[in-house]
């Protein structure tokens, strides 16, 4: 059957829509409310089902779907937004939004995502743990500062727990690359790149997996260094850039300060910007796009590290 789904998760409960039909049903999420979700889509054979990420509520949801062979794609949830305002659909349920999922899915047709290996998903959520104890870390050291000598003493203890349990998850990272030899190889040839780190390079691992496997453009647009025209008529606005993998966007922030000062090829590329008038955030905007080109082309090739001529 030619059809659109779209599925509205949440805790509790799933809200499927069937666009040529509009039919709307609700199942339980859980076993037995999958069961019976997935026989009928089964049955009915839809040609894309379409759902958001939810911060990994989605994923027994997932594993479910394409384990029964239904073609499926997670969106982001900013885009599907964007698109039920274009529509005029303000208003918000988890039926609507059901809706508004298969309608997107039939107006769009977003690119099919597989899902990860239980390995790579495990590295993910190794790495997403990384980031909230660096949070929690950064938080607890402001509190110090301020706090009273009566609550130093416990706030000390926690950034102690909080440093001990942050070099074990990274002696955990490290030892899920070490085990895996594709993992390895990535993490050997992005580490050659001075200024990309440890911690940069697990992240390229586990969060942007599509690094090697796309275009330039596609990559950049994928993490969010595209540059968008901001043009109605004849105002020619300045050129942005949103959207994409906060995550990764961040620590190619940090690897690019770090290349500025200690890679030739980055420094010598964000001088001739400042030099030509650029100011200094558009000139680093630009020199991560520079890096994330670069580091995708060695995984491309698997090409060692090779200062590229400065055009």
């Amino acid at each position: 059957m030619n059809d659109h789904v779209g599925i509205d998760v949440s805790k509790a409960r799933l809200d499927v829509h069937f666009r040529s039909t509009d039919e709307a049903s609700t199942y339980t999420y859980d076993e037995a409310g999958l069961e019976q979700m997935i026989r009928v889509l089964v049955s009915r054979s839809p040609r894309l089902v379409v759902l958001e990420a939810t911060g990994g509520l989605e994923r027994a949801l997932v594993a479910a779907l394409l384990a029964h062979g239904l073609q499926i794609a997670v969106v982001n949830p900013r885009q599907v937004r964007d698109f039920a305002k274009a529509t005029g659909r303000l208003a918000k349920t988890d039926r609507l939004d059901a809706r508004v999922l298969a309608h997107f899915a039939q107006a769009v047709e977003p690119a099919q995502r597989p899902l990860p290996d239980e390995a790579a998903q495990a590295f993910a959520d190794q790495l997403t743990r990384r980031r909230q104890l660096v949070e929690m870390l950064a938080m607890e050291k402001t509190r110090l500062k301020q706090s009273t000598k009566i609550v130093r003493k416990e706030i000390k203890k926690h950034i102690e727990w909080l440093q001990n349990s942050l070099r074990s998850s990274d002696d955990g990272l490290r030892r899920a690359v070490e085990d895996s030899p594709v993992w390895q190889a990535r993490r050997d040839l992005l580490s050659e790149v001075k200024g990309v780190g440890d911690v940069t390079a697990m992240t390229l691992i586990g969060t942007l997996p599509e690094l090697g496997r796309l275009g330039r453009k596609q990559i950049a647009s994928l993490v969010g260094l595209a540059p968008f025209n901001r043009d109605s008529g004849t105002l020619r606005g300045k050129r942005t850039v949103w959207g994409g993998r906060a995550v990764v966007r961040h620590v190619l922030y940090m690897a690019t300060l770090s290349a500025i000062r200690c890679n030739p090829t980055i420094r010598v590329f964000y001088q001739r910007l400042r030099s030509n008038g650029k100011v200094a955030k558009v000139a680093i905007v630009a020199c991560m796009r520079k890096l994330l080109t670069m580091l995708n082309a060695m995984l491309r090739d698997s090409a060692r590290w090779s200062p590229p001529a400065m055009g």
